[in-house]
């Protein structure tokens, strides 16, 4: 899926954040929004993901203006074609790894369901494999990281928007992380990316400097 925003501005509290922010995020490149601290990256990438709105501007998905998207418009969005890495990981301490992933439970005994081949395929990946059965409040910063993303790939949504994905990971779950990323692009997904890491950048096949006149990069 195509996703744009077309000359949108953002102001938080009274203060500009983006001022004209135009980008294009296509299927297949896994696209970096980078730039200073308190450039905007992540404010960029919300509004891309309708978790902000913006006060001026648009925001396209597939040529469709859904920049005033209703609430339950957006959840559908969100339901049905996106997945989220956040810096917060987005995780439920109080629930078990397994269920953080599927995020479906009988409701009978609470027991996680869903598809086990998914879940088991999408923990192996993420390194995460055998502690289905923990809580995820056990994990550490990094490996909830690697759970928000374990999610997505469980997902395996349209569009995946991913903030600062190797900010608390060491050198070889780095590489992880990135190639898991890579392999979401090659597949024909949209993969946005917020990141001051230049491996990540370097991974990227397409790179927005955000608030910069020199804004596009392949």
């Amino acid at each position: 899926m195509l996703i744009e925003a077309q000359d949108i501005s953002v102001a938080i509290g009274g203060r500009p954040v983006l001022d004209g922010e135009s980008v294009r995020c296509k299927p297949g490149i896994m696209k970096a929004l980078v730039g200073a601290s308190g450039s905007g990256k992540t404010t960029l990438l919300h509004c891309l993901g309708l978790l902000l709105p913006v006060d001026k501007g648009s925001i396209l998905i597939d040529g469709n203006d859904v920049t005033r998207y209703s609430t339950s418009a957006r959840r559908r969005f969100w339901r049905d074609h996106t997945a989220f890495v956040l810096q917060d990981y987005g995780i439920m301490v109080e629930e078990s790894v397994a269920f953080n992933v599927t995020m479906q439970a009988s409701v009978i005994g609470r027991r996680v369901s869903g598809n086990k081949k998914r879940l088991n395929q999408s923990l192996e990946q993420t390194g995460l494999k055998g502690r289905e059965n923990e809580l995820a409040g056990h994990l550490s910063g990094g490996e909830k990281q690697r759970l928000a993303l374990s999610r997505a790939i469980y997902k395996d949504a349209n569009i995946l928007f991913v903030d600062e994905p190797t900010a608390s990971l060491d050198a070889t779950n780095r590489r992880m992380v990135i190639e898991l990323l890579a392999d979401f692009a090659v597949r024909g997904r949209t993969v946005i990316v917020s990141t001051h890491d230049s491996e990540m950048i370097d991974a990227c096949g397409a790179i927005h400097q955000v608030g910069s006149e020199a804004r596009h990069i392949n």
